[in-house]
């Protein structure tokens, strides 16, 4: 077995904090005020990243806070027009100015959280940068580099595949290649680290990496792991802490 020299990670749910952005829209949205179910929330939340990955030339120049305003304002219109039907009257109720305020007060709040998921990685990668190569592999927005560069976590990495900007979407095996050339790794050298099965350990593992899952208690009950299976990880860690502990 080849000794791993390299590590590739997710970004949303693994370098930002362990949790799926569709959970942490949900904590934020409640920390606001506003009372909705993870299932009311789903259709807006994948109705905001359908925008955002069709809107690349706008949201390019995005840093997270203004990405996440994006985000959380289309969440809203969706909301407003197609949510349950005492949220459409919270928000016909709370008229424009309200509305702006409910957006404000979720982007702060999931802004704050990423804030110290990133400080807390940037902690971890200091750890690792002179063990390992290091890139970063995910779905996202074509401003990841950007985002990195602000959250000071850019000097760590080798290499950054934003789907948005590759034009390939994981789980689809060109995107890790992607990251992989520009990295100059081999895949039977280089482990992958993130929070989903189906997204990131199930197609690295295809390729010969081995694979880390970073599992939470929220994946366990809300199923933000499904999709893949448990034999496309052969690590499972609770936290990031724990990639600069393993021994491979």
């Amino acid at each position: 077995m080849a000794t791993i020299t390299s590590l590739l990670f997710d970004f949303g749910g693994t370098l930002d904090g362990p949790a799926h952005w569709l959970d942490r829209f949900l904590s934020s949205y409640r920390a606001a005020g506003i009372e909705i179910s993870r299932a009311e929330l789903d259709p807006a939340f994948e109705h905001a990243t359908r925008i955002g990955y069709g809107a690349t030339r706008i949201v390019a120049r995005f840093g997270m806070t203004d990405l996440v305003r994006f985000l959380v304002g289309h969440q809203f219109e969706y909301l407003r027009k197609s949510g349950p039907d005492p949220l459409r009257a919270t928000l016909a109720d709370s008229g424009a100015a309200g509305l702006h305020r409910y957006v404000e007060r979720v982007t702060n709040s999931f802004v704050r959280e990423t804030s110290a998921g990133l400080a807390h990685s940037r902690d971890v990668l200091g750890m690792l940068e002179c063990r390992f190569k290091m890139g970063v592999v995910s779905n996202f927005y074509g401003n990841l580099d950007g985002i990195l560069a602000e959250a000071k976590l850019d000097r760590f990495f080798d290499a950054v595949a934003d789907s948005s900007r590759v034009g390939i979407f994981k789980p689809e095996a060109g995107i890790f290649e992607a990251a992989l050339k520009k990295m100059h790794c081999a895949p039977e050298s280089t482990a992958m680290i993130g929070d989903s099965l189906a997204k990131d350990c199930a197609p690295a593992h295809k390729l010969g990496m081995r694979t880390v899952w970073l599992r939470t208690d929220a994946q366990s009950q809300c199923g933000n792991g499904a999709g893949g299976r448990d034999t496309a990880a052969d690590l499972t860690i609770r936290s990031i802490d724990e990639v600069a502990q393993i021994q491979w």
